[in-house]
């Protein structure tokens, strides 16, 4: 096995338990490895620190599977598979996922918060989708596969390969069933409702689980309201604000596919009568309805991400200091905000002042309910500030 010695000066960021090693980190490597080979890294003194996967051609050289000195092997594999399995059992059977029962709506394996770095698996109820978005997954993910159907039991694995991030790895762009098979539109429960889900042409996996307990959360925030649900998507929380008591709901979505699919999961539900969706351009649309001095008592934001890099973030918070000033305006004084950010080179503190300067340009001052982040079932790691991606801040609008 090829060794990765590191250089003498650097963070000791490895050591405090973040897996990713760049490669202006590595001062030599000693023996042959080919891309997505197993690797053994060690610190300038070779000093052993763990165990990855290699990609000279990524900017993250090495992505640490192991600190121990073991075999990376189907064994080691199906361990990593049934610790995540088992902790999403355990949230589920603790009720800290908002039910007592088997996680058939949940991520399965959250990449490196789980240890196994690029490596996405989400269930919905017989389905398991996942994303292998590393060369050295791609080149693990047989015994890996083995594993999921032995220990989650799904009738199919359906591989959303697509995301662009593949190319710099250098993999192909593809998407089908891996094992067995099924139908790619399976309808799931959230909440009390009926969801479909495109898991073969829809965003990321097909469903963005990341917000569920947050889609729940607003739900006292609902009874009688008149809810704006901008970036709506496929209509999970505009679905959710009517199922809970709202009077009239507002969906908008870019996507004319996302906002027919939203139409369906209305109708499944019957809320059609109190939930309407349109596609549009949600800054356009924002401005609009504030040119039209619409009114709203609660208005929630869940754009994509604005900052996929750090040179994106000064465009990334211009985009969210709009979105959030049009929201606030069409707000009534005591209105709610419910508003969330997906970047996670936006700092939540650089996220707060975002909102802060939106309020003083209106006029308006924010009291903080609640700052949440995402979903039990997608773990963050202490030493991985990037497993933290998610915020969404509960606010009321004064």
């Amino acid at each position: 096995m090829a060794e990765v010695r590191l250089v003498r000066r650097r963070r000791p960021r490895i050591e405090q338990g973040h897996p990713w090693v760049f490669r202006t980190e590595i001062e030599e490597v000693r023996g042959e490895a080919a891309p997505g080979d197993v690797v053994t890294v060690t610190d300038h003194r070779g000093r052993f620190l763990g165990r990855g996967y290699w990609n000279p051609a990524s900017q993250i050289a090495v992505r640490l599977l192991t600190r121990d000195d073991r075999a990376v092997d189907a064994q080691f594999l199906h361990e990593k598979v049934r610790a995540a399995w088992e902790h999403r059992r355990w949230l589920w059977c603790r009720g800290l996922m908002g039910a007592k029962a088997e996680p058939h709506l949940c991520r399965v394996i959250n990449a490196e918060a789980d240890g196994l770095p690029a490596l996405v698996v989400d269930r919905f109820d017989a389905v398991l989708v996942v994303q292998a978005l590393a060369l050295g997954m791609e080149r693990l993910l047989g015994p890996v596969l083995d594993a999921l159907e032995e220990i989650v039991r799904p009738r199919g694995i359906y591989a959303r390969n697509d995301a662009p991030v593949r190319s710099l790895e250098g993999l192909p762009l593809e998407k089908g069933w891996l094992r067995g098979g099924g139908w790619t539109r399976p309808v799931v429960e959230e909440g009390g409702l009926e969801i479909e889900i495109d898991i073969e042409n829809g965003q990321k996996t097909g469903y963005f689980l990341d917000q569920a307990a947050n889609r729940r959360a607003i739900s006292p925030l609902c009874p009688g309201a008149r809810v704006l649900d901008a970036f709506c998507y496929t209509g999970a929380f505009a679905l959710q604000a009517a199922r809970s008591g709202a009077a009239e709901v507002t969906g908008i979505e870019i996507s004319s596919e996302a906002v027919e699919l939203a139409g369906r999961n209305a109708r499944r539900n019957g809320l059609d009568g109190r939930v309407r969706f349109r596609t549009g351009n949600a800054f356009d649309e924002l401005r609009r309805l504030e040119r039209d001095k619409a009114v709203y008592d609660l208005v929630v934001l869940d754009p994509p991400s604005f900052a996929r890099s750090r040179s994106a973030l000064p465009g990334a918070i211009r985009g969210y200091k709009e979105i959030n000033l049009r929201g606030m305006s069409l707000l009534r004084p005591g209105g709610f905000l419910v508003t969330a950010s997906c970047s996670y080179h936006l700092t939540e503190a650089e996220f707060r002042n975002v909102l802060v300067d939106a309020a003083q340009d209106l006029g308006r001052e924010l009291r903080l309910l609640e700052a949440r982040g995402q979903a039990p079932d997608h773990p963050a790691l202490l030493g991985i500030p990037e497993t933290r991606y998610l915020k969404c801040l509960f606010l009321q609008v004064l």
